[in-house]
């Protein structure tokens, strides 16, 4: 028996993998030709690895409620509500307290995270309640929901970004360890993490299953609303991980940040082959998906690209890669 890996074995196996290796690369070099001298900067890759794991989780998060066949649009509000939760716990108990000890400055951080990851699992149960129990559609609950938490964290804020986060808040999104920035270190882990689950566990081959015939998961025997509900309750909860390193990045939080992320998590759920349908999505396919969009977006920016025609390419993208993935598909169903 042979344990060496067959990498062409691998990439022909998953042919939507191989497509999104191939369009990395083309990007990688296209944008390293137009300006090698600002692209290929030290300083340019430390600062995606900053801005990557925000858009990562947010993505992931996408996959989820799409592996079911559902979609989750409440992902920008859930991760505001739950940093300006968060902001609003600090000011209370820390505020301009400049004599509290590290340690409890530490302690302090800690209930705020939690906080702000309690507040994901909540509104991600009241997704689930919404989609499984009251049987509204996914794209109608999720859209309901996200106006009601961005709407929330606007009467909490009245309308100003709430600042003043303590500094060991700001390190979870400005920390560096051994050169390598803290957030891509807490998103290599819960990658890894909802990897395995989805790929190793019964829970994750159940949720696949669900989502590829829900009247053959049915008559087999699985709760679709209970894994329908949990699906929901982990993209809740892996949004509000993306508020935390987002106000962590900036110091701040505020109710309509990462607005243009909710498009990016949707274009590159789809460009890393997860089926909108349900029943297809990998965490490795999102990675790769991810690296390709912020390169992509890095070289606009360096070419100094307006937002509103960055955001113009990203959805004429998006729709390019779902009518490329549909063709694709019937090419394949015919072979």
């Amino acid at each position: 028996m042979t344990t060496d890996f067959d990498s062409r074995r691998f990439l022909k196996h998953d042919s939507n993998l191989t497509q999104l290796v191939l369009i990395t690369v083309f990007i990688f070099v296209a944008m390293s030709i137009v300006s090698p001298d600002k692209f290929l900067r030290y300083y340019n890759f430390q600062s995606i690895s900053f801005l990557f794991p925000e858009i990562g989780l947010l993505s992931i998060a996408m996959m989820i409620a799409m592996l079911t066949g559902g979609i989750d649009l409440s992902i920008i509000g859930i991760a505001n509500l739950s940093a300006i939760l968060a902001g609003v716990y600090f000011s209370k108990t820390i505020g301009s307290d400049t004599s509290m000890s590290d340690s409890q400055q530490l302690m302090h951080v800690g209930v705020g995270v939690v906080l702000a990851l309690g507040v994901g699992t909540l509104a991600g149960a009241l997704n689930g309640f919404l989609i499984t129990r009251m049987r509204i559609t996914p794209i109608l609950a999720t859209i309901g929901t996200g106006q009601l938490f961005t709407g929330f964290a606007l009467v909490i804020t009245g309308g100003p970004a709430i600042t003043g986060f303590p500094k060991y808040w700001a390190e979870i999104g400005g920390g560096t360890v051994f050169g390598v920035s803290i957030p891509f270190l807490i998103f290599v882990v819960i990658a890894s993490a909802i990897a395995f689950l989805l790929s190793r566990t019964v829970f994750g081959i159940n949720l696949m299953l669900i989502g590829t015939n829900a009247k053959a998961a049915l008559f087999a025997g699985l709760k679709r609303d209970k894994m329908v509900f949990l699906s929901y309750m982990m993209s809740g909860v892996l949004a509000s991980m993306a508020g935390i390193l987002l106000s962590a990045r900036v110091n701040a939080a505020k109710s309509d940040y990462g607005t243009s992320y909710l498009l990016q998590a949707l274009l590159i759920a789809v460009l890393g082959g997860t089926n909108p349908a349900g029943g297809k999505g990998r965490v490795l396919g999102i990675c790769i998906a991810v690296l390709a969009l912020m390169f992509l977006s890095s070289g606009f920016q360096i070419m100094r690209f307006s937002i509103h025609l960055i955001d113009f390419i990203f959805g004429a993208f998006l729709v390019g890669v779902i009518i490329l993935n549909m063709v694709l598909e019937k090419r394949r169903g015919k072979s």
